[in-house]
C-alpha cells in the first residue's frame, strides 16, 4: 500500500477520553469530512463493521486491527481501491494525548492505476483535516461518547 498522508495532533484531554471520543461512531460525522452518519455493528474490536453514509451513498469499513485504547485500522474497499486508516492514541501526560492518522491506499485495475495519483491527492485534501477537526470537537465541546 502507498501512503496517501500522515497527520498528528495533540489533544488537551487524557488518552482514555480521546479514545472514547475517537470511537464514538455516532459523532464521527462531526470530524470526518463527507460522512453524514455512522454506526458500528458491535463493540469497537477487530472484525467490527462500520456502516456510514458519505457523499450520498451507503458505504462500510471494517476494523481490521484493534488494540483497544491505543490503536485501530479501519479498512474500506470501493471498486479497485482499498484504503486503510490507521489511528493511534498516545498518552503524553499532563492530561493530553497525541493522536496520529496514517492513510494508505492500494489501487488495482488499469483505470484505477491511471487515476491513483489524483486519488491520493483527493484523499489527502479531504481526510487530511480529520484530526484537526477531531481535536477542535473534543477540546471545544468535550464530546466523549462510547465505542
Amino acid at each position: 500500500m502507498a501512503q496517501a498522508f500522515a497527520v498528528e495532533e495533540v489533544v488537551q484531554r487524557p488518552a482514555p477520553q480521546v479514545w472514547e471520543a475517537l470511537t464514538d461512531w455516532p459523532n464521527a460525522h462531526r470530524w470526518m469530512p463527507g460522512v453524514e452518519s455512522m454506526t458500528a455493528e458491535g463493540e469497537t474490536a477487530e472484525g467490527t463493521r462500520l456502516t456510514f453514509r458519505a457523499r450520498g451513498a451507503d458505504r462500510s469499513s471494517t476494523i481490521v486491527q484493534c488494540d483497544v485504547g491505543r490503536s485501530m485500522v479501519l479498512r474500506s474497499i470501493q471498486g479497485g481501491v482499498t484504503a486503510d486508516y490507521a489511528y493511534e492514541v498516545h498518552e503524553l501526560g499532563e492530561g493530553s494525548a497525541r493522536v496520529t492518522l496514517v492513510a494508505n491506499c492500494q489501487i488495482t485495475g488499469l483505470w484505477w492505476s491511471l487515476v491513483s495519483p489524483l486519488l491520493r491527492v483527493a484523499v489527502r485534501l479531504s481526510d487530511g483535516k480529520q484530526l484537526r477537526l477531531f481535536k477542535a470537537m473534543v477540546e471545544e465541546s468535550g464530546v466523549c461518547g462510547g465505542g
